[in-house]
């Protein structure tokens, strides 16, 4: 495991957000607009890398050039944060072209989730350097985006992150499924994107660390697999603590009456993370539900399953 040494700047009043796309592209363009708008009118500037409205089917263009632009986003000296467009598919493969020596020569905070979290694994044990778990530049501009995310991703981006990651609105319930503390560097993402690392070059190395993860449109038995695979692979056996973000649409419901009702998402958690002794928390508002709070990835946190709260003790962007 590569500890987090890298750390970028926070952003400057003024400075400027460098966005790429190296997973899935737009849809429409106003998607793009929308996002450079806000950004805009909270006093920011915002840099489009060239292939940010290049489209090649379900991905932003071919793999080398996506990789290409966040290098470049990265070695631009006007650039002050790199943001990605969106998640959706195809981050993993712009990994084998990117420059890890340039990224590590101009850290700065890479900022994204789901198929991001590709980048932020590889990143980070690649080059050391702390990322921000946030929506990319869509969700921004998107209508439907709560003012909580943005609010939450400008405190992060202008301090550093310090402090206990805030709850749900709506529903502020947070559940330990195993109690006890932990203080060590927060790693992961979303856990299809983790288990789809297994076997690769890139996998993640959770040992001694907090191992965060979230779900989106995962039946039970998909979950159960992936920590399975987890578990096989040795990810779960040494890590300090769990934090189960929001597993969104996760459960069995009517729209989805193919997925029978037998174990529930919280019965198969019980079952993968309880019997490894380490504090887990489970239900704090990190991944594809309505509310996202951005996260520092790979810095260090404290995990108390006793008060139900995770509290980053030290800044992903510091100077």
């Amino acid at each position: 495991m590569k500890a987090a040494t890298l750390f970028g700047k926070p952003l400057p009043d003024g400075g400027t957000i460098g966005v790429c796309a190296p997973a899935s592209p737009f849809e429409n363009r106003s998607e793009i607009l929308r996002g450079v708008e806000w950004w805009e009118q909270q006093g920011y500037r915002v840099k489009l890398a060239d292939g940010v409205w290049d489209r090649q089917a379900y991905v932003a263009g071919d793999a080398k050039s996506r990789a290409r632009d966040l290098v470049a986003m990265f070695a631009d000296p006007e650039v002050d944060v790199v943001q990605c467009l969106q998640g959706g598919v195809g981050s993993a493969q712009t990994i084998p072209y990117l420059d890890f020596e340039v990224i590590a020569a101009n850290p700065k905070a890479l900022c994204g989730y789901s198929d991001i979290t590709a980048l932020h694994i590889a990143v980070r044990q690649r080059t050391g350097l702390a990322t921000i778990q946030s929506n990319g530049l869509r969700g921004m501009g998107w209508n439907e985006t709560p003012q909580f995310n943005k609010d939450r991703l400008l405190e992060v981006l202008r301090t550093g992150g310090v402090g206990e990651v805030p709850r749900d609105p709506d529903d502020p319930y947070v559940r330990a499924i195993r109690g006890g503390t932990a203080t060590a560097p927060l790693v992961g993402g979303n856990l299809w994107l983790i288990a789809h690392g297994m076997g690769t070059p890139y996998e993640i190395d959770a040992e001694g660390c907090i191992l965060f993860f979230e779900a989106v449109e995962q039946p039970p038995w998909v979950i159960d697999v992936q920590l399975t695979q987890l578990s096989h692979a040795g990810k779960l056996a040494n890590v300090a603590g769990v934090v189960v973000g929001e597993c969104h649409r996760c459960d069995w419901r009517e729209e989805r009456p193919e997925w029978p009702r037998t174990k529930s998402l919280e019965d198969v958690l019980e079952e993968h993370l309880e019997p490894l002794g380490v504090p887990v928390l489970y239900k704090l508002p990190l991944g594809h539900g309505k509310y996202h709070a951005a996260i520092p990835l790979g810095v260090s946190y404290t995990l108390d399953a006793d008060s139900n709260t995770l509290r980053a003790e030290e800044p992903a962007l510091r100077g």
